[in-house]
């Protein structure tokens, strides 16, 4: 699956200048369960759901922004042939609309995994207030409650049947500071330029706030359609991140509604081990989140892009390229400028979509051509498309400018009203609505970088393209990146395996969404996800023990609490059962959710 494209046309960019109580009244919680009594959610079928005029007491004590949430194809099913049916599936492939209904997600299931499920009800919040109040109405009534900003969860996390939904989607307030200082910080930190986003808030949003229009920089997704709250909690890596380090690592302050109805302000000087869990802890598992402010950088004049593909003509050249590209890669791209991607494909061709901060076209073009050259004079090698360049770092997610230059590597929001800037990346469309069959990821340590290592690393890619395309994602993983940058993300709850990690390994696979009157040849699905698990078995002989992105992982790991929290795994659960003894807030292998069946119903004795 691909998880980024980089434009080819950005080599044009040069020509271009350029804690309050809820305000909802007193709370009570519900009974906790003695030691070995089983808490069971309670769904609609059950005599205690809440009754008519509950539901509606809540919509009044919440402006009147409650919705009943259908499934995304609830048409479809009666009348395929209907205008409500045929809108959906007119924008079953724009992240945009799928982000703003309260049925929609942005991967449409897992095999064998989860399938998207409708919550019963929906707050539609437009504040702080409305969310406390939701969350009190679950607390008190017993309810599953799921959380939604962006949707864009593989795992699934913010959705779940018979339950009732926070969706953040409304809040979208963006403002830029000059100098911020947190909460209860006044004279024990400097101020610091920042932007501060609402939970709404999607990462284009952000850009082009911070990015288009102030000229500065803020660490954040690659996916621009992700949320800011859901990237931040899980940890957070974006295209320039071996530069600007993680999401998490940049967060100042967060606003957060807890599992008591609370709103609280976290940040070093106020609440400070809950703000250490948010910073990638893992996304649902603490509260509602409902701001976060982030440090901006100075924006680099320039950022650039290498692209192509390579084809070897047999196996042994295809294990030479491989080998000479991991040499390359550590003599010129190991450092703080270089990030993004290449798949490793079972063609035996090398598809190259790395990106660059901070160096011109010349330079860009430089580190690139003496690999170029030697792949050009090869007889056993074939490219096409291979090129790198840079642009005008302020015109990067400025959609207009690229239309300008005839680009159509971002796809605007076709819907009438939509936002000019609300675009995504041309390469990210295949993931819209996409169906996963398999996934998982690994970390891979620096040590295999070594001179020593280059025959291990590029034999066991070899042998994991065997099966499936293997990709490897450099900018998420810290290893070469600036001290500062490291020493940030230390201190953020993310497995600090990433901290030696100079890459990503993705191997993943899926089709197209299961909609209505669609095709789905399940024997096929199960291939692909057993080839992604053969794949996984070769990159495991060199790294036994990896560490594991939790935002991109195994819906199946066994060993999640290791792999995508390490040694940080007890400090968090110590943190859950502080803030939220009952565990009201579930996710999928989120911290605590050992305690609880796989649905987030019943609670383990």
């Amino acid at each position: 699956m691909k998880r980024r494209h980089l434009l080819q046309t950005v080599a044009m960019l040069p020509l271009l200048s350029a804690g309050v109580a809820a305000p909802c009244g007193p709370t009570r919680s519900v009974k906790r369960p003695a030691k070995g009594v089983t808490l069971h959610r309670v769904r609609p079928s059950d005599p205690i759901w809440p009754s008519a005029a509950s539901w509606d007491k809540l919509n009044q004590n919440i402006g009147g922004n409650l919705i009943k949430v259908s499934p995304l194809f609830a048409n479809c099913a009666t009348e395929p042939k209907g205008a409500e049916c045929l809108e959906v599936l007119k924008n079953a492939r724009n992240p945009f609309y799928l982000g703003d209904q309260p049925a929609g997600t942005q991967v449409s299931g897992w095999l064998d995994a989860w399938m998207p499920a409708a919550s019963v009800y929906a707050v539609a919040a437009q504040n702080t207030a409305e969310v406390a109040t939701a969350v009190n109405f679950a607390r008190e009534n017993n309810l599953r409650l799921v959380v939604k900003g962006g949707g864009h969860s593989y795992q699934g996390t913010s959705n779940a049947p018979d339950s009732l939904l926070v969706w953040t989607r409304a809040m979208n307030k963006v403002t830029v500071h000059d100098g911020f200082v947190g909460k209860g910080c006044q004279g024990k930190q400097a101020p610091a330029p920042a932007v501060t986003v609402e939970a709404g808030t999607m990462w284009i949003d952000a850009y082009d706030a911070v990015t288009t229009k102030a000229g500065r920089y803020v660490q954040g997704g690659g996916c621009t359609t992700v949320g800011v709250a859901g990237l931040v909690q899980s940890g957070g890596f974006g295209s320039m991140s071996k530069g600007f380090g993680t999401a998490a690592a940049g967060l100042l302050e967060a606003e957060i509604v807890t599992a008591d109805g609370l709103v609280r302000t976290v940040n070093p000087c106020t609440n400070a081990d809950l703000f250490w869990a948010l910073k990638g802890g893992g996304g649902g598992s603490w509260g509602v989140v409902t701001r976060l402010t982030l440090r901006t950088h100075e924006l680099p004049e320039f950022f650039g892009y290498a692209a192509g593909t390579i084809k070897a003509k047999s196996d042994a050249a295809f294990q030479k390229l491989i080998a000479r590209f991991i040499g390359f890669y550590h003599d010129n791209l190991f450092n703080p400028h270089w990030g993004e991607s290449v798949k490793i494909t079972p063609e035996n061709t090398l598809e190259l979509s790395m990106v660059c901060q901070g160096l011109d076209n010349r330079q860009t073009s430089d580190v690139w051509q003496p690999f170029f050259d030697w792949v050009k004079s090869s007889s056993d090698l074939s490219a096409s498309d291979l090129e790198a360049g840079s642009g005008h770092a302020r015109a990067w997610w400025d959609v207009e400018a690229r239309k300008k230059l005839g680009s159509d590597a971002m796809i605007s929001d076709p819907r009438p009203g939509a936002p000019a800037f609300h675009a995504w990346w041309s390469g990210d469309k295949d993931q819209v609505s996409a169906f996963l069959h398999g996934y998982e990821s690994l970390w891979l340590p620096s040590a295999l970088l070594q001179p020593a290592e280059h025959a291990h690393l590029a034999g066991a890619l070899f042998a994991g393209s065997r099966h499936w395309e293997v990709q490897l994602h450099f900018n998420k993983g810290l290893a070469g990146a600036p001290a500062e940058a490291i020493a940030a993300a230390h201190d953020t709850a993310t497995n600090p395996a990433v901290l030696d990690a100079f890459a990503l390994a993705i191997i993943a696979n899926g089709g197209p969404p299961p909609l209505p009157g669609q095709p789905f040849d399940a024997g096929v699905a199960h291939q692909h996800a057993r080839a992604v698990d053969e794949a996984t078995a070769e990159l495991r002989k060199i790294v036994p023990d990896p560490g594991s992105y939790v935002s991109e992982s195994n819906y199946f790991n066994r060993t999640w609490q290791q792999a995508f929290w390490g040694n940080n795994y007890r400090k968090l659960l110590a943190v859950k059962t502080k803030y939220d003894p009952d565990g009201l807030f579930f996710v999928h292998h989120g911290v605590g959710s050992e305690a609880w069946s796989s649905d987030g119903f019943t609670r383990l004795a």
